[in-house]
C-alpha cells in the first residue's frame, strides 16, 4: 500500500465505488459465455481473453468519445451490442453464424458478474460505518442485476443513466455528493481506473486506487501511486488484498454480519 499523502480517514463518511473492474471481475464472468459461443469455443484462452479485453476497451473508448462530444448517455446494452457486432464483423462472423439470440445472450452476460474474492467480505466490514455507494457509467438495471447476482452490499446505486451525466464529468461527482448531502472531504472515490480518480481529486474528494489485473493496462502504475491518496494492490486474488487491505487500513474488524454467521 502506498499513496501521495496521509489519508484523512477520520472525516470519511462515504466510499463511492466504481463497479465493473473495481468490485467485480467482469473478465472471469464473461469468459464462460465466450467459450460456449459458436466459432469461439475452439480458440485458445489467450484469444478469448483478448476478445473480451477488446470489447471492454471499446466500451471505454465509446464512453470517452461521447463525453468529449457532449452527447447524451446511452444504454450500455446498446453500446455493448454495437461493439460486439463490430468485433465479430472484423473477424468475419456474420448473423448466419452468430444469430440475434447468441449475441443478445452475450450482451446480457455483462449483467451477471461475480465480485473479486476480496469484495464481499471487505464491503461487509466497510458498510458498518460508511455509506457504500456505486457511482458508475451504465444503466440502473445493469447495476441492480450485478448487485443482486454478486451479493455485494451497497447502500445506493447511482448510474450515469439515473443522474443524466457521464464520468468523468465533474458534475456527476457533485450530483452524487449533493444527493448524499456530504462534502468532498467526507467522500472518497474507490476505483481501478485512474481517469475516475483524477476527476474526483480535482473536486477535493479522497482518492483510493485499487489495482486490478484487468484494468488500466496502458497506465503507468508508478505515476498513479504519486497521484492518489491511497494505492492498494488488488491483484493478489485473495480476501486480504485489494478492498480487504482497505478495510484493514481503515481499522475495520470482522463485520457484525460475519460474526453472526460463526
Amino acid at each position: 500500500m502506498s499513496g501521495r499523502r496521509d489519508f484523512q480517514k477520520e472525516q470519511l463518511k462515504a466510499l463511492v465505488f466504481d463497479l465493473m473492474g473495481t468490485c467485480c471481475d467482469w473478465h472471469s464472468s464473461l469468459l464462460p459465455s465466450l467459450q460456449a459461443s459458436p466459432t469461439l469455443e475452439q480458440l485458445p484462452s489467450s484469444e478469448l481473453s483478448k476478445f473480451a479485453n477488446d470489447w471492454r476497451a471499446g466500451f471505454f473508448a465509446e464512453i470517452h468519445a461521447r463525453f468529449q462530444a457532449r452527447d447524451p448517455t446511452e444504454d450500455i446494452d446498446i453500446t455493448h451490442r454495437r461493439l460486439l457486432d463490430r468485433l465479430l464483423s472484423a473477424r468475419g462472423v456474420d448473423l448466419k453464424i452468430w444469430d440475434e439470440d447468441v449475441r443478445q445472450k452475450l450482451v446480457d452476460q455483462w449483467h451477471f458478474q461475480i465480485g473479486w474474492p476480496d469484495a464481499l467480505p471487505a464491503l461487509s466490514r466497510l458498510r458498518e460505518k460508511n455509506f457504500l455507494v456505486v457511482l458508475a457509467n451504465g444503466t440502473t438495471r445493469l447495476q441492480l442485476d450485478i448487485a443482486k447476482y454478486s451479493g455485494l452490499p451497497f447502500h445506493a446505486l447511482f448510474s450515469s443513466q439515473l443522474l443524466g451525466l457521464t464520468k468523468p464529468d465533474p458534475a456527476i461527482y457533485v450530483k452524487a455528493m449533493e444527493l448524499m448531502q456530504l462534502r468532498p472531504e467526507e467522500c472518497a472515490i474507490v476505483a481501478a481506473h485512474a481517469y475516475d480518480l483524477r476527476a474526483a481529486k480535482k473536486l477535493g474528494m479522497g482518492t483510493i486506487y485499487i489495482q486490478r489485473a484487468t484494468e488500466d493496462l496502458d497506465e503507468d502504475m508508478t505515476a498513479i501511486r504519486e497521484e492518489v491518496d491511497l494505492f492498494i494492490d488488488g491483484t493478489g486474488g485473495n480476501v486480504s488484498s485489494g478492498l480487504g487491505e482497505l478495510a484493514d487500513m481503515l481499522g475495520y474488524g470482522v463485520s457484525i454480519h460475519q460474526s453472526r454467521a460463526h
